[in-house]
């Protein structure tokens, strides 16, 4: 069982100079094409764009979900770098709120990113998908608000990453979509804050 979870844990082989080349070409292609077309974006296109047969692409990416998450995997990182300095904030209630409208406003303003995140887990080459990287960064927010008593304590991230995905799903490809995107966000969260304690 240890040598498989070693093996598991391994690094990735390096690609050889012309599967990087043919990697990186489909990356770009895929990266213009859901901008275009969201997370429903023709592989077919993808490929033929990138100059490489469907069959090169699924080498690379064996699922479309595969492929989404490393489109998002570098914008979803610096979400997850403001997340981290946030967490040093002496207003733990205000930091998760503020992290979670900018979540909402990438989502709606980065086409597919939302749909893309309703789609569920996969094994992207990168290692770690963008569901996961976004719910780690923010569960320290979460518990950091929890702590201060901003928030409910059966509030879990994934509760909030839903209910911000939503938003962004509803807001994505408006003319004020982070506008709006801010808005909701601001009116859902007031639904986890603490119940005022009633009077004797």
């Amino acid at each position: 069982m240890a040598d498989t979870a070693a093996a598991s844990a391994a690094p990735a082989r390096p690609l050889r100079a012309d599967a990087r080349r043919n990697y990186d070409r489909i990356l770009a292609a895929a990266e213009a094409e859901v901008a275009r077309s969201g997370a429903n974006a023709s592989l077919e296109e993808i490929a033929r764009q990138a100059g490489v047969g469907s069959a090169t692409l699924h080498r690379h990416f064996p699922t479309r979900q595969a492929l989404l998450e490393e489109v998002f995997h570098d914008r979803v990182e610096v979400l997850c770098a403001q997340a981290r300095e946030l967490a040093t904030s002496d207003e733990p209630g205000e930091a998760l709120v503020t992290w979670l409208r900018a979540v909402a406003v990438y989502g709606a303003t980065t086409r597919g990113l939302a749909a893309s995140l309703m789609m569920g887990p996969s094994h992207p080459p990168s290692g770690r998908g963008c569901g996961e990287m976004l719910l780690d960064a923010g569960g320290e927010l979460l518990r950091r608000a929890q702590d201060a008593g901003a928030v409910r304590r059966e509030t879990s991230m994934i509760d909030l990453l839903t209910l911000v995905n939503a938003v962004s799903l509803v807001t994505e490809g408006d003319a004020d979509a982070a506008d709006e995107a801010v808005r909701l966000v601001s009116l859902a969260i007031d639904g986890v804050r603490p119940l005022p304690v009633p009077s004797a």
